[in-house]
């Protein structure tokens, strides 16, 4: 702990200087005083022995003035710049000060520090964990010293789902949410270890931690995954593809899970092709409804985009939530292209294209993958939900300037 004590020992005496210097000069100033005195005694000394020398007719009147006056003369010369201070004040209660404050000073940390934690980095920082059970380990002795670090909770639990220990990671991640509060991203770790530690079985107790997760962040990835991987496993094949791209369309394009997602979707879609029925959500024999729209280029834009740059298609409400209605995402190359927009690709349950008579239509390229921001755009509105015939929108303007 020598890295620890150094810079506190020395901080410390930094403090002390403070209060020691005034008192070195306190006793300068004392020692000059006691000075002054001694003078002033030889001053009423050197007087006396004038006034016997007179009296003994050494000295006359004029003699012993002009003593008197060489004397008092050497007396203000010895005095000159010396002023009288309070010892009391001056001197011991910055010498009782300077024994306090190192006393307090160790005595408030012991009580209020973080000793312990300081000392558990060092180690953590110097000894890296050489296994998965090494840093399990170490993590739970962490929270045996420390039981409320929220942050410790959460990569345990992360630590569990690595070794496939799904039901304490499901109790790990529920001790984070209570220290740390419900943030999404915390109740999707939360429903994604209860999910697989209950065999794989849907519950009440899932659907309401996804639902707040993303009622709080419509792209939480946990949340979004793990609602696909449930409706895949309960052949809604539909739902799960809904899903997985509503996850595809916010993860960044150099991520890797984006390669095994895109397969699941497509193992979705073949699923359906092979005869999955309608979504629960429509009636028995009810058909939902779509809007088609095709994308173009326009020449200008076309010039100055890249083929794997992101292009993303999607329906909002006229007068409404700004969130996106349905999403679909293409790449500059799959260009010119005809979508489908329906409530099978609603972001949220609760925003659906059938809920809003009007929508705009918006085509957005952005090369870093992102949805709500990019370098070209293109829109279209007023558009009824019902419209049957083909939406042509084109991209030709500068995102940003469009309007």
């Amino acid at each position: 702990m020598i890295d620890f004590w150094l810079p506190a020992g020395l901080l410390l005496l930094t403090a002390l200087a403070f209060l020691l210097i005034p008192v070195l000069r306190i006793r300068k100033l004392q020692a000059e005083e006691d000075r002054t005195a001694l003078n002033v005694t030889l001053y009423q000394e050197r007087l006396q022995e004038l006034e016997t020398q007179r009296q003994a007719g050494v000295l006359d009147d004029a003699q012993l003035e002009a003593g008197r006056a060489e004397a008092a003369r050497e007396l203000l010369a010895d005095t000159e710049g010396v002023q009288r201070r309070s010892g009391v004040l001056g001197g011991k209660i910055p010498l009782l000060a300077a024994i306090l404050v190192p006393l307090l000073g160790v005595g408030l940390y012991l009580h209020w520090g973080a000793l312990a934690q300081v000392e558990q980095t060092r180690q953590l920082a110097a000894q890296q964990p050489q296994s998965i059970e090494e840093m399990t380990a170490r993590l739970e002795q962490s929270l045996k010293d420390n039981p409320e670090s929220a942050e410790a909770w959460y990569f345990l639990g992360r630590t569990y789902m690595a070794q496939e220990r799904a039901g304490d990671a499901a109790k790990a991640f529920e001790q984070a949410v209570k220290r740390a509060g419900r943030a999404p991203e915390l109740l999707g770790q939360w429903a994604q270890a209860l999910y697989f530690a209950g065999g794989k079985q849907w519950s009440d107790e899932l659907q309401a931690l996804t639902d707040e997760a993303l009622k709080t962040d419509p792209q939480e990835v946990t949340s979004l995954g793990l609602l696909g991987i449930a409706a895949y496993e309960s052949q809604r094949y539909a739902d799960a593809v809904r899903y997985w791209e509503r996850l595809v369309a916010v993860l960044p394009e150099q991520d890797p899970s984006r390669a095994a997602i895109a397969g699941g979707i497509e193992r979705a879609r073949q699923q359906i092709g092979e005869g999955e029925q309608p979504p629960a959500a429509a009636a028995p024999g009810a058909k939902v409804h779509a809007l088609e729209v095709s994308v173009a280029l326009s020449p200008e834009v076309q010039a100055q985009v890249q083929p794997d740059d992101s292009v993303f298609v999607f329906a909002r409400a006229l007068s409404g939530p700004p969130m996106p209605l349905a999403v679909k995402r293409l790449k500059v190359s799959d260009l010119p292209a005809q979508v489908s927009l329906s409530d099978v690709d609603a972001m949220m349950p609760e925003l659906k294209l059938s809920g809003f008579a009007q929508v705009q239509l918006v085509a957005r390229v952005s090369r870093e993958g992102n949805a709500t921001r990019g370098e070209w755009i293109g829109q279209r509105g007023p558009v009824s939900n019902t419209a049957r015939d083909t939406q042509a929108l084109l991209i030709d303007s500068r995102d940003g300037q469009a309007q």
